[in-house]
């Protein structure tokens, strides 16, 4: 798959330190499930977390949601860039705190009225170097279905604890 920058994956297609700390971070907490399921608000979900083309009945390989999860992390990253002024001037905890976000929310506006994270305060925050304030603004991003989900309370915890450690 071709993509514009990353700081995932490197010009040559060699996935970065960035990008192991993405993975380790997403792929903890979406969990690895090789066959089509619904999620929590009803969507058709497999691997990863991915719902793009995803099929009752379908199954993968584990190397395939491997794959499959890099791809979807470089495509959501590319989609948080698009709102960012600076987005190689983010401390790299931060960056991959909001990835997470994104891809757990998606990048724009999408189906079932999410806004997704260009839509949120967070580009507004990123873009004003207000690394405290988006560290504190992810734990609001709990809820599945308009309810709060106790597996996203957590998740955000995760990610405010990550975030937290680039304000050195």
């Amino acid at each position: 798959m071709k993509f514009g920058k990353s700081r995932l994956v490197s010009a040559v297609g060699a996935m970065t330190v960035a990008g192991h700390l993405a993975v380790q971070t997403v792929g903890g907490y979406e969990g690895l499930k090789l066959y089509a399921y619904r999620d929590i608000i009803g969507v058709w979900t497999a691997c990863y977390g991915e719902t793009k083309g995803i099929k009752p009945g379908m199954k993968f390989s584990k190397a395939t949601c491997d794959n499959m999860l890099v791809d979807s992390l470089v495509a959501h990253e590319q989609g948080m860039r698009k709102c960012l002024k600076d987005p190689d001037g983010i401390p790299i905890e931060i960056y991959i705190a909001e990835l997470s976000l994104t891809y757990n929310i998606g990048a724009g506006p999408g189906s079932r009225g999410r806004d997704g994270f260009c839509g949120s305060s967070l580009p507004a925050k990123t873009n004003a170097k207000q690394w405290r304030a988006i560290c504190d603004t992810l734990p609001s991003f709990n809820k599945a279905g308009g309810k709060v989900s106790r597996g996203l309370v957590n998740r955000r915890a995760t990610e405010r604890a990550l975030c937290l450690k680039g304000l050195h």
